[in-house]
């Protein structure tokens, strides 16, 4: 089999750059560099490797501002064949529900598919709610939090570390796969192929109404989730003891705290 494999890429903000806006109750970007989801670009090289090895296409679909396309340009200079981009005012706010959704319709569109890999989650929201939601929008069978990828025929083959230990499932295809942050090296573009997606526009874009979908089932308003209030937390204060006395006194003092911790 010649797969054809779509990845779901998200570009997120640096989260040490991103602040709260109290009135909006939501994440404030606009002064954020922002980044391609690192979980995803591991996602990423998955897939890739496996078009090095089966051949078959590899189809980037991602959803964010217009701005996104100067990223999933990046990615098919790493080899990806061709690039969706679903941008709409109506997609904004949205929560894992509409969002899992949309990127679901645009599969469909895409006229088939055998493997759909994505991150394992998001680096600025961390839920880990959309590779399940694309299978079950899908109803596919769904292989997450995987480190290692192959595919059999019409069988795909994953591994998931468990600490010390492992375990191998199996789907049938077409299934959904999520793969964890840093289980591979991402290749590095090439930077002529890169310049010749931005000139060519190889990047498409989809909205809402070339999905379907009507503006309730996106975005805030097709969203569950409502944050109502934000609350501050307290710094944690590490528990802190200041020796006194002689050198030898401190010493003393120090091992015999430290001896409770010694004991075998």
């Amino acid at each position: 089999m010649t797969p054809r494999i779509v990845v779901s890429l998200k570009v997120v903000p640096k989260p040490e750059e991103v602040s709260l806006n109290p009135e909006t109750r939501t994440l404030d970007r606009a002064g954020a560099e922002n980044v391609l989801n690192p979980p995803d670009k591991n996602a990423l090289e998955v897939a890739l490797g496996l078009k090095d090895t089966h051949g078959g296409t590899v189809t980037l679909v991602s959803m964010g501002p217009p701005l996104f396309k100067d990223y999933l340009e990046l990615c098919l200079g790493m080899g990806a064949d061709q690039a969706i981009l679903l941008s709409d005012r109506l997609f904004a706010g949205a929560d894992t529900y509409p969002t899992s959704l949309t990127l679901a319709r645009a599969i469909q569109k895409l006229g088939g598919y055998d493997l759909v890999i994505c991150g394992e989650e998001s680096a600025d929201a961390s839920t880990g709610q959309v590779p399940p939601g694309l299978a079950e929008w899908l109803g596919v069978p769904q292989i997450t939090f995987v480190d290692e990828v192959r595919v059999q025929g019409d069988t795909v083959i994953a591994r998931r570390a468990l600490g010390s230990s492992y375990e191998v499932l199996e789907a049938e295809m077409p299934a959904v796969v999520s793969v964890v942050v840093g289980s591979n090296e991402p290749r590095f573009p090439d930077f002529d192929r890169v310049e010749a997606a931005a000139k060519s526009g190889w990047v498409k874009v989809w909205t809402a109404a070339e999905l379907g979908l009507r503006d309730d089932e996106v975005g805030l308003k097709g969203s569950y989730t409502i944050v109502h209030d934000l609350v501050e937390g307290e710094p944690v204060e590490r528990k802190r003891h200041f020796l006194q006395g002689s050198l030898e006194e401190k010493i003393r003092a120090l091992a015999e705290a430290l001896e409770p911790f010694l004991r075998p």
